[in-house]
């Protein structure tokens, strides 16, 4: 058995300190240019879409970066208190099903995450892009993968610009269970382990607090590195996110000339990073699996990630 903790309702929350007027101001403009892209993209959407032609086309011309995905493999040597075999936790995010991603990526990044044989999925956000319907070209490939200790997922902005009571319950018949502000505890002979599943920095409210109550060995999924603003200074393990693609169109030498917004984009743009005391906190930043406003990934390719603790 697992135990879901919910978020605490304001009566019942820990007190916080409010965030600083500088973070309030870096979210509401990033809410006004997640407004402005939702009117693009919706544009493009309209445009894309008939017979799904430009992703299939940029998928044709290797544009899409998704015959092969690359796994990313990350050992972490964490003391389990409770002496339990390692836990592989498998992580992806950014599908973007929809008019600018291939189905033929999606369908390459679930086959890879299959062949992983996780213990737990977790899933960062962004499933979709414009439409909610779209989600019904991911679900049947999530619901292959098989992970006997849960699937996890958090929604992304562009999912709650959707309707995200489709998507809620599309993933449920996948096995996937959407966090909001909410804890997991694994089963046994994991249950030293919580997943804290925070809230879209960016559409949503994050509560760092939740982690209060939390189990020894911490897993944060989130959907983008400012997630890391509501934790503030309490400790994690492991966070995992997306949001940022890695630039989606990269340099050849790796330079990311465009990141998606938020304060924390540009210093964690991809890969993986030793934050906290000694680094003791493991911060896995995904380039993630498609492509969001335009049908293209270039000198950024999909990816999915294994990450054994333990």
């Amino acid at each position: 058995m697992r135990t879901t903790r919910r978020n605490r309702t304001p009566t019942e929350a820990s007190p916080n300190k409010p965030p600083p007027a500088e973070r309030r101001d870096d979210t509401a403009s990033d809410r006004r240019d997640d407004g402005t892209r939702r009117t693009l993209e919706m544009v493009l959407d309209r445009v894309f879409r008939p017979a799904g032609w430009a992703a299939r086309a940029a998928y044709a011309l290797g544009l899409q970066s998704g015959r092969t995905i690359d796994v990313d493999r990350h050992s972490l040597s964490i003391v389990r208190t409770n002496g339990a075999p390692p836990l592989r936790v498998a992580f992806a995010s950014d599908f973007h099903a929809g008019a600018t991603t291939s189905p033929a990526v999606l369908d390459a990044a679930c086959r890879a995450l299959e062949e992983l044989s996780p213990d737990v999925l977790l899933l960062g956000g962004d499933f979709v892009t414009v439409r909610a319907d779209y989600i019904h070209l991911l679900v049947p490939l999530l619901a292959r993968v098989d992970a006997p200790f849960g699937k996890f997922a958090v929604f992304g902005n562009h999912d709650l610009r959707a309707n995200h009571t489709v998507l809620s319950r599309a993933l449920e018949t996948a096995g996937v269970t959407v966090l909001a502000n909410q804890t997991v505890r694994l089963a046994a002979p994991h249950d030293d382990v919580t997943i804290a599943g925070l809230d879209d920095p960016i559409r949503g409210t994050p509560r760092g607090e939740i982690l209060d109550d939390a189990t020894a060995l911490r897993i944060v999924l989130m959907h983008a590195p400012d997630g890391l603003i509501a934790l503030e200074d309490r400790h994690y393990d492991l966070a995992v996110c997306g949001h940022t693609h890695g630039g989606q169109i990269a340099m050849p030498g790796g330079s990311m000339p465009y990141l998606p917004y938020g304060k924390l984009s540009r210093k964690y743009p991809a890969g993986l990073f030793r934050l906290g005391p000694n680094g003791s906190r493991a911060l896995l930043v995904s380039r993630g699996v498609g492509c969001s406003t335009i049908p293209i990934r270039v000198h950024s390719p999909a990816q999915v990630h294994l990450l054994t603790i333990g």
